[in-house]
């Protein structure tokens, strides 16, 4: 039998093919997160690189653990009869799709539903990442996020840039963070409830959240598609910090000063891309939410 083949309507891998892909996604995942878990170790954090385990309370080794996704039989993998949502063939396992959706229905609804239509809209490329001003509009020093990082404006030149723009942010975890007196400047009101509506790709939070559905999908997402995930989230983490009110330069990073003509084209540049670059992903894991509801 070849290594990868169609069989019954889905794919087949024998051994030797499915524990190298599983070697590979593990060294990508350890490049990917070896400067966090070391962090961890020292009880130290990076505002930027370590965002994304905070944020989404992910800890670096889950991405370490690869998964074929739904449809492909595992042959000889008797050490994954016992993992969480694998059931086995006789001759292997494969991801049970039923037991998942019995289990995470709502979810994986919920995911496929705003995923589906966030890909329906244009993206939206005019919020410049205000969304991390208004985070800390009218704050104090001590109430400030980043509290070890400066504010490149100091405190007036920050509250000045907040008041001085157009503000409509559409991404509900993102408004949640905004301070009271930043609130009422929002043209929107994004809510939980109203997320399929209101989200749109140009959302830096909603490109890095592709990240947050697949993990909450696992293990029915491919490996190599959770990855794909992480290091766009990552990506787009850096931008959203270099375009914030931070000064990041002594983190290594080039500040993107959005309150500037130049610094609002090269962040619209960079968000445009990010989107482009999104959709396949987006796409995929409606394909995954797909055939995990169709099981």
């Amino acid at each position: 039998m070849e290594a990868d083949v169609v069989l019954a309507g889905h794919r087949v891998l024998e051994r030797a093919a499915w524990t190298a892909r599983e070697a590979g996604h593990d060294r990508r995942a350890q490049a990917l997160t070896a400067g966090a878990a070391e962090r961890r170790r020292r009880g130290e954090a990076h505002p930027v690189e370590d965002f994304l385990f905070t944020y989404y309370s992910w800890a670096p080794g889950r991405l370490r653990r690869w998964h074929p996704g739904v449809g492909v039989e595992l042959l000889e993998a008797p050490e994954r009869e016992d993992w969480a949502h694998y059931a086995g063939t006789g001759r292997g396992v494969v991801v049970d799709a039923a037991s998942l959706r019995a289990q995470r229905g709502p979810t994986v609804r919920l995911a496929r539903e705003v995923l589906a239509a966030t890909r329906t809209r244009p993206a939206q490329l005019g919020c410049f990442g205000l969304h991390e001003w208004a985070m800390v509009h009218r704050s104090t020093p001590e109430q400030v996020r980043h509290a070890g990082l400066p504010l490149r404006l100091g405190h007036d030149g920050t509250d000045a840039v907040v008041e001085s723009h157009r503000i409509r942010c559409s991404h509900y975890d993102a408004f949640r963070f905004f301070t009271p007196s930043a609130v009422p400047r929002n043209e929107l009101t994004p809510t939980r409830e109203q997320q399929a509506a209101q989200e749109q790709p140009g959302c830096l939070h909603a490109t890095m959240d592709c990240y947050r559905w697949a993990m909450k999908l696992s293990p029915a997402v491919p490996g190599e598609l959770l990855l794909d995930c992480f290091e766009l989230a990552r990506d787009v983490r850096e931008l959203d910090m270099r375009a914030s009110p931070y000064d990041v330069t002594s983190l290594g990073y080039e500040p993107v000063p959005i309150e500037t003509p130049e610094g609002k084209a090269q962040y619209v540049r960079a968000q445009r891309a990010f989107a482009e670059r999104a959709d396949p992903l987006r796409a995929a894991l409606v394909r995954v939410c797909d055939a995990v509801l169709a099981a």
